[in-house]
Order: C-alpha cells, then structure tokens, then sequence
C-alpha cells in the first residue's frame, strides 16, 4: 500500500482544504504587519487574493508555478467583506 502524502494527510483532514498545483503567480506582494510578513499572491485566470504569514521575506514569486493548499476566507475592509483564500501551504511547482 503507498504511503499518504502530507497533501493527502490534510485534505483529509480537513475538508474544506483545497489543492491546486502548477499554479502560476501573476502578481507578489509583501508587507509587514507586526513580527509576520504578510504575502499576498495573485494567480493566472483567478481574482481572488491568496495570503499567508511568514516570518521572513520571500524571492519574488511573481513568473513562477507553485502548488498551494487553501481555504476560503473573508476579510472586512472599511465595512466591506472581500473574499480571500487563507494559504496553509505554498511550494514551488
């Protein structure tokens, strides 16, 4: 029998968890908020806003193909929802 991997542990998991791979990034943002950078990406074909916290900076995303598994989320600006994915995990592709 093949062993899980860590992508299949946590879909399942986890149901609401999406995975895409060989996605690319259009778009890389990063700010710092507090200890954490927050970075923002934008993928090829999808308008919805991935982020995730790290402690450090990142090379440029922006060009490259990555792999992500995600949630959907909500973020209110200025009394406005706006939807989001929440990123637990990126890998380059």
């Amino acid at each position: 029998m093949p062993k899980k991997s860590e992508v299949d542990s946590l879909l399942q998991q986890h149901r609401q968890l999406t995975h895409s791979e060989n996605m690319k990034v259009q778009s890389h943002v990063q700010r710092e908020e507090d200890d954490w950078i927050v970075h923002t990406i934008m993928l090829q074909d999808i308008d919805v806003p991935f982020i995730f916290k790290r402690k450090k900076r990142y090379k440029s995303l922006v060009g490259n193909r990555v792999n992500l598994t995600y949630y959907p989320d909500n973020k209110i600006v200025a009394g406005m929802t706006f939807e989001t994915m929440k990123v637990v995990r990126i890998k380059a592709s």
